[in-house]
């Protein structure tokens, strides 16, 4: 387990800056005197907090399976793949917010794009192409995704148009779970 060079860290935070729009929170010292940051281990990325990760260098690479929350994985060509293990914490801070009523949450869980049928209601001004957290009515997160059109586009859209690209759901935990943490 290693720190993320300035090359991966900027690669890192610009992927979370789609979503979040306080990216300060994530790296600001607790009321304790610790602080969270960002590790690298097998290609995947952790958020954990500093006294936990100094104590995991006493693990070897190879043993240690996982550390701290998962928030994706750094491709081969230097890209980032956000994981749905990322949602608790995309979700705190989580810049545009689409709800989604109860007869479109099954079909987003199920790997379904959201179309503006299932829509309960939207964050307000939310541009075409940005990343948004996708909930449930009751204010629960189902998972994350891509807007497909901008809030004014979306309005005159008809029923059956999709409004949200789907990047990651809640049912991957079922549908991907041999994958979802191996290496």
């Amino acid at each position: 387990m290693r720190a993320l060079t300035d090359e991966e860290m900027k690669t890192v935070l610009d992927k979370l800056a789609n979503y979040m729009s306080d990216l300060k929170s994530l790296i600001a010292p607790l009321e304790d005197g610790d602080r969270y940051v960002f590790r690298l281990n097998h290609s995947r990325v952790y958020y954990v907090k500093l006294s936990i990760a100094n104590l995991a260098t006493s693990i070897s690479r190879d043993a240690l399976l996982s550390l701290g929350t998962c928030l994706g994985k750094l491709t081969k060509t230097g890209k980032f793949r956000l994981h749905i293990t990322a949602l608790p914490i995309l979700a705190q801070g989580a810049r545009h917010k689409i709800w989604i009523k109860e007869n479109g949450a099954q079909p987003f869980l199920y790997g379904s794009n959201v179309v503006k049928a299932h829509v309960g209601r939207w964050s307000e001004d939310c541009p075409e192409h940005q990343g948004c957290v996708v909930y449930s009515m009751a204010d629960i997160p189902l998972g994350f995704g891509v807007t497909a059109r901008s809030t004014t586009e979306a309005r005159r859209l008809d029923p059956t148009g999709v409004v949200c690209f789907r990047q990651a759901d809640c049912g991957e935990y079922l549908r991907d779970e041999d994958t979802l943490f191996a290496g």
